[in-house]
């Protein structure tokens, strides 16, 4: 197979070694291309390249999904794809520039330096390519799950923009405080804020701009700080019912 990935930074690295392809890497900054392809016995292709593949993977940042689909998913003779990490915006993309071909959403749900993991998808057009790309991912040991474009979506504002929100709120205010002070609770959150400042600024204000999620969680915040006793009592169990499996699987 014949793959062109399109953005060679960390995560389209990832897909590089996840699937046995003969692989080409394209981005806006050559040097980057060339630096992702070297070490992989993959090549760098110019960025207005005109070969053709037989799948198109894109790579880059959900705030130039559609743009990078509508320039490259024409050069995909089979199928064309995206791991961005939005989904319902590269679907309409990849409906409109590839038609003819197997189209489908995958968002792996971890950074790199965490795989395997899981790997949501929707698949919009099935197909032989699609299918190995995908055993690909569950033979490095990933989980690969069905999902629709909405439900994502929707589930990523709390996941991911929500979650961020929560935790960088709280390294925020964190301070200077004397490590004796830690209790559990803020040893974990602690070590959550550390993951997530681990990483670039830039990936987390791209999940901000592309998902609502951040008002909930201050708009929560508020409903708290403003709750008597007997208010908070019904928060706390409201809080419980939404963490806890098995009254989900008791409510449904």
């Amino acid at each position: 197979m014949k793959l062109l990935i399109v953005g060679a930074g960390e995560m389209g690295r990832w897909l590089a070694d996840t699937v046995d392809a003969d692989v080409a890497f394209t981005d806006a900054d050559p040097a980057v291309a060339e630096a992702a392809a070297d070490p992989r016995a993959a090549r760098a292709v110019p960025s207005d390249t005109a070969e053709s593949f037989d799948a198109v993977g894109v790579a880059v940042p959900m705030s130039v999904v559609d743009e990078a689909i509508a320039t490259y998913a024409p050069l995909a003779e089979t199928a064309v794809f995206d791991i961005s990490g939005v989904m319902d915006r590269p679907l309409a993309a990849m409906a409109d520039h590839a038609p003819d071909c197997e189209q489908a959403s995958f968002h792996p749900l971890f950074a790199p330096p965490r795989v395997p993991g899981n790997i949501a998808v929707v698949t919009a057009t099935a197909g032989p390519t699609l299918a190995t790309i995908r055993e690909a991912m569950v033979e490095a040991g990933n989980t690969v799950f069905e999902t629709t474009a909405a439900d994502h979506d929707s589930a990523m504002e709390t996941i991911q923009a929500g979650a961020h929100t929560a935790v960088l709120a709280y390294a925020l205010v964190a301070g200077d405080i004397r490590e004796e002070f830690a209790t559990p609770v803020s040893e974990r959150l602690e070590s959550l804020a550390t993951t997530v400042t681990e990483g670039s600024p830039e990936v987390y204000s791209e999940i901000q701009a592309a998902f609502d999620g951040a008002d909930d969680i201050a708009a929560a915040a508020q409903r708290i700080a403003d709750a008597d006793s007997e208010a908070f009592a019904d928060l706390y169990a409201e809080a419980k019912r939404n963490v806890d499996a098995d009254s989900r699987v008791t409510d449904e």
